[in-house]
């Protein structure tokens, strides 16, 4: 497989009052290969946002190498912004249309696609995510799991071929779960890379083909999700969801 990150040595540091600064991420060391699910999971402040901000160009690392197809972040932002889409834990924070379908020609537009492509793709993620019926609904009349699936909408239409889900379940009921899994199915059947960022394990990690554990900003483990779990130190805050069910194929909310 193709890695289309690969990250060696990278830690993040933030000022703190003794002048020798707070590590956030320490020695980061991975590779997010092309067309896999990735499932990222670790406790609240475990460094798992922090890192993809640094993946997408959104924060700089303090020391080491984030390579995306073998180039330096910082020296590739514009093919990141076009290739790389974030689907944000808080939905509303990312949608800027007056309608549904404003807010997905909105990506389109702002790269100066032509007219006739924007119309196709509008039409096509319209219908891929199951959005026909709510083209000219008010964003703020959506449900959570609608704003999730819009937000994707968005980035899908931007011709993203790697998509990052940042805690997709967050305050959603059942059928807003399902709805964020039917997205992840999709992305996966039309072999986009998709890396998800939860410490909800049980809902997801059946569809995942690695799972990487973050604790205190550091790499703990990575692997085949059943392995990981089989090694699993509890003081990484990450809980086992075998405990309530049989298997790892089980662990899915659909």
């Amino acid at each position: 497989m193709n890695a289309i990150y690969t990250v060696r040595h990278l830690s993040k540091k933030f000022p703190n009052s003794s002048g020798e600064g707070s590590e956030a991420l320490v020695d980061i060391n991975l590779e997010i290969y092309e067309g896999e699910c990735l499932v990222i999971t670790g406790a609240n402040g475990s460094g798992k946002t922090l890192l993809v901000r640094i993946l997408t160009g959104l924060m700089d690392a303090s020391s080491g190498d984030a390579l995306y197809r073998g180039t330096p972040v910082s020296k590739c932002l514009p093919l990141i912004r076009r290739s790389v889409g974030i689907v944000f834990q808080d939905a509303d924070s990312q949608i800027v249309g007056e309608t549904v379908e404003e807010d997905i020609r909105f990506g389109p537009e702002n790269l100066k696609l032509p007219k006739d492509e924007i119309e196709n793709r509008v039409r096509d993620v319209l219908k891929t995510l199951d959005l026909e019926g709510k083209k000219e609904t008010p964003p703020r009349h959506l449900s959570g799991g609608e704003k999730r699936r819009l937000a994707a909408a968005g980035v899908l239409a931007m011709g993203c071929d790697t998509v990052i889900m940042d805690e997709p379940f967050a305050n959603l009921d059942w059928p807003g779960v399902e709805q964020v899994l039917t997205i992840i199915l999709n992305l996966r059947a039309n072999k986009k890379t998709v890396v998800i960022l939860t410490h909800e394990l049980e809902k997801v990690l059946a569809f995942a083909d690695r799972l990487l554990i973050l604790a205190g900003g550091k790499v703990r483990d990575q692997g085949s999700p059943g392995e990981v779990l089989d090694r699993l130190d509890p003081a990484w805050g990450v809980r086992d969801p075998r405990r309530s069910y049989l298997k790892v194929e089980d662990c899915a909310w659909l």
